[in-house]
Order: C-alpha cells, then structure tokens, then sequence
C-alpha cells in the first residue's frame, strides 16, 4: 500500500506507465500528482482517461496547464499552437474529462502522512492553514455555474501581492497565480513571473518561494510536494520541499517519490536528448 508522488505528466504517458511499471504499482497503491497533467506532451487525452480511471487511487492537484485547458473548453482563451489539447476536445467523453477536472483539488493536505502537495508553491505570507481556506475559494467557484466567468477573468499578472483586502477576481486570480504559477518572491509575497530559471537566477530582491521563512514556525516540518519548475531539475535545495519537476515533456526524465520513504524513481523521455524549457512560453502567461 505505498503512495507515489509524480511531477508534471504534461501529457507523456508512456512515460508514465513505464515509470509506473518500474515501481511496480498495483491496485493496493495511491498516485499523487503535482499538478499540469496535460499539454505539450502527446497523449494528454490517455493521461486524463487514465487517471480518472483511478478513482480515489488518483489524488491530483490543478496545474496552470490543467487550468488552461479548461479555460479553452469554455471559451475563456484560444487552443494555441503550443498546445496539444486538440485531441481531448474533440474526444466523445470531453465533457466527462472536463467534470472530473473541474473537481480536482489546488492543494491537498494529508495530515497522517504530513504531506501537502501544490502545483507551484505555498507563499511565505500564508499559512498552509490560510493557503488550504484559500485554495477552497478557488475550487468552490470551478464547481460552480460561475466556471466560466471565472475562466474569463484568470489571466493576468496582477495584482502580484496578496492583501485580504482583496475582493472578486482580483482575489481568486491572485490566489490561482500563486497555487499554480509561482516560482520568485519577496519576504512580503510579491511575485516576479519573467523570472524562469535555476535557483540562481532570481531577481534582485526576490528569492525562490521555499527559501523564504514559512509564516508559521509550527509548520516548518510539513513536507511540501510542488511541481511546475523544471529548471531545478527535483533539487530544491531545501528542507522539507520536495520537487517533483524533472521535465518530462523536455526531454529530460519522469520522477516519482515514494512518499514513505522518499525513495526516488525515473524514467527518461522518449525520443530525443534533453532541452531546456522556452524561457519566453514555458509558462502559460495570464
């Protein structure tokens, strides 16, 4: 009965069934997984199917691909060339795809296993007690009849730091922005989106989310899982964090981790040497 943690599938499914048969998952066993489930990758239809064939097997957090893919399902932004997600929108069990999708969490927290797992991050002016109430907003309203006014208002870069006193779209797209786009930040949490880099690279006043003391002390021990950054190829360099990116669908490899025993698990890419991320369209810009 062990549970597997995997960074971005972003559509590589043959990668991940071969990964999956490495570790010999069976049907006693859980997948978790970090978020952007689908696009850039090939088989981003076989990889929703699948995982919704899990059932409670699956836990899986929204990524800001997965969130694309339902805003263009609703209207909300355009199939771009970049993307792969043709295939799912023209498939005959679309809208079943798209319900289940809908009810995926942007953060899960496992108390038991002292887990919480997060598409990008958690940022350093929240609890992960504040960020937990907060991501709930955001997936009341995707299982709500205001979905798509919801999809229509998600992009943008702004505001870029949190403030109770925001209200509307304004405070659900700040909260998404941070749940599934983050990577820098200030000590007050404001956030920098050119920055895509190593761990290196920030800004000038800006550091990677984890690098940053946590709100509350008493949480320091929990164990975060986060994807979306593949340019640290799974080292966060930090205690505690874990990540799970290792960039699949760039050529670079698959990566789980077996939670209870933080045993690490890879399989390469098929079909080519590594590439680096597009430092201009790697991210969804909204």
């Amino acid at each position: 009965m062990a549970t597997y943690a995997v960074g971005d599938i972003q559509g590589c499914f043959d990668e991940l069934q071969t990964l999956l048969s490495e570790v010999s998952f069976s049907s006693s066993d859980t997948l978790w997984v970090a978020g952007d489930l689908v696009n850039r990758g090939p088989k981003s239809l076989e990889t929703l199917r699948f995982l919704k064939s899990l059932g409670e097997r699956a836990v899986c957090v929204l990524g800001n691909h997965d969130l694309h893919l339902l805003a263009v399902y609703y209207g909300a932004a355009p199939n771009k060339r970049s993307d792969t997600l043709t295939q799912i929108l023209e498939a005959p069990d679309c809208h079943e795809l798209m319900a289940w999708l809908r009810q995926q969490k942007l953060l899960v927290h496992d108390k038991s296993k002292n887990y919480v797992m997060v598409h990008a991050g958690i940022p350093p002016c929240w609890s992960i007690k504040k960020a937990k109430k907060r991501a709930k907003e955001v997936e009341r309203i995707l299982c709500s009849t205001l979905a798509r006014e919801f999809f229509n208002h998600m992009y943008g870069n702004l505001p870029d730091c949190w403030s109770s006193e925001h209200e509307g779209w304004d405070r659900l797209r700040i909260i998404t922005n941070y749940l599934t786009r983050m990577r820098f930040c200030d000590s007050q949490g404001k956030l920098d989106f050119a920055a895509k880099g190593t761990l290196d690279s920030q800004p000038p006043g800006y550091l990677p989310w984890f690098k940053l003391p946590r709100k509350d002390p008493r949480e320091s021990d929990i164990r975060i899982l986060f994807g979306h950054w593949a340019a640290l190829e799974g080292e966060a360099e930090a205690e505690h964090v874990f990540a799970l990116d290792t960039g699949c669908v760039w050529g670079n490899k698959l990566t789980a981790m077996r939670l209870d025993d933080h045993k690490i698990f890879s399989t390469p890419a098929q079909g080519g040497k590594p590439k680096p991320p597009p430092t201009s369209s790697y991210l969804i810009q909204r």
